[in-house]
């Protein structure tokens, strides 16, 4: 057995509309993004860095949750987690707790596992910890639990309309 990344199938050859989802919105945005795909699954950012081949720091995991009764993404690197004091303050919240799968299924369209950055059914506010701007490169989930994109950090944001904010736990 090996750790090398297995190799991704063509994204283009019968997009699931999920990733076509993501893919239009990142280009309405100004973002052109590859989309691939890994039979093996990206579903955690463990699983995502290697099937990328690249640092745990460099996955963009999206996480929901609910503020002051309002649904929200953060963006966090693998390597981390959102410290919920940090995103109450980034978001003037009295409240913050963890969206419920079907929360955040409903919210942004997509399951727990493959939530993109952008490309949400609903129009929900996204908060991107300042942490990820420090990698060269980030991969994000593209809609699917197999499916990522690579992108700049500061592209990545702008295209999400994400607000930069410390929203992770300090590291130990």
């Amino acid at each position: 057995m090996t750790d090398a990344p297995g190799p991704p199938t063509d994204a283009a050859a019968g997009n699931h509309r999920n990733v076509e989802r993501v893919t239009q919105a990142a280009a309405e945005r100004g973002l052109v993004i590859a989309v691939r795909r890994f039979p093996e699954g990206t579903r955690t950012a463990a699983d995502a860095a290697r099937a990328v081949g690249c640092s745990v720091a460099q996955i963009v995991k999206s996480l929901v949750f609910v503020a002051d009764e309002r649904v929200v993404v953060a963006l966090v690197s693998g390597a981390d987690r959102v410290d919920a004091d940090r995103l109450a303050v980034a978001l003037s919240a009295n409240r913050v707790r963890r969206a419920s799968a079907d929360e955040a299924r409903e919210a942004t369209g997509f399951a727990i596992g493959g939530i993109p950055p952008l490309g949400h059914a609903r129009s929900v506010p996204v908060v991107m910890d300042r942490r990820l701007l420090d990698e060269p490169v980030v991969w994000a989930a593209a809609g699917l639990p197999d499916a990522v994109f690579e992108a700049d950090p500061v592209r990545l944001a702008e295209a999400a309309g994400a607000r930069v904010a410390q929203v992770a736990a300090d590291r130990s």
